[in-house]
């Protein structure tokens, strides 16, 4: 597995290129799966992570795109972690965690004090990541106050 993990690269990629188009449309499928309904797809654009403080970042392995994270602006000095995913054949080698660090980092650099996401409650994998990450839930924002599957997360960055 060590072997595997150095063999993962991460870097800001345009969220319109193919492999990144390609991620986000596995994710949505995935999602729509397991809620029923378009996967969240309604909840995010590409443009919202080429604005000013965003970035959209994209695992590979050996080249091969198998992860992404956005990160865009929510409010003054929060960012807001969007659309991560990683493929079903790359899990368990840590690459979520990886591309979540990477993220905040990011953040960071930008110069917000805290990231916020959200993510369902259907995803078990995803809650225990974010909490492993030092996440606490929050109460639930913006379009996501009204959504009984919906958990939101915060960490404090500073």
């Amino acid at each position: 597995m060590q072997e595997e993990a150095r063999e993962i690269t991460i870097n800001a990629e345009s969220p319109y290129d193919v492999d990144s188009t390609k991620l986000l449309a596995d994710l949505t499928e995935e999602l729509s799966k397991l809620y029923g309904d378009h996967g969240g797809a309604n909840s995010f654009s590409p443009a919202d992570v080429t604005v000013s403080n965003s970035s959209f970042l994209v695992a590979r392995r050996r080249g091969k795109a198998i992860g992404c994270g956005g990160l865009r602006p929510l409010t003054t000095g929060t960012a807001e972690v969007k659309r991560m995913y990683v493929s079903r054949e790359a899990r368990r080698l840590g690459v979520a965690a990886r591309l979540l660090r990477e993220l905040e980092v990011v953040a960071e650099k930008f110069g917000y004090e805290r990231v916020r996401l959200e993510t369902g409650l259907k995803q078990p994998e995803a809650i225990a990541l974010y909490e492993s990450a030092g996440y606490r839930r929050v109460d639930c924002y913006g379009q996501y106050v009204s959504n009984a599957l919906s958990i939101c997360f915060e960490k404090t960055l500073r």
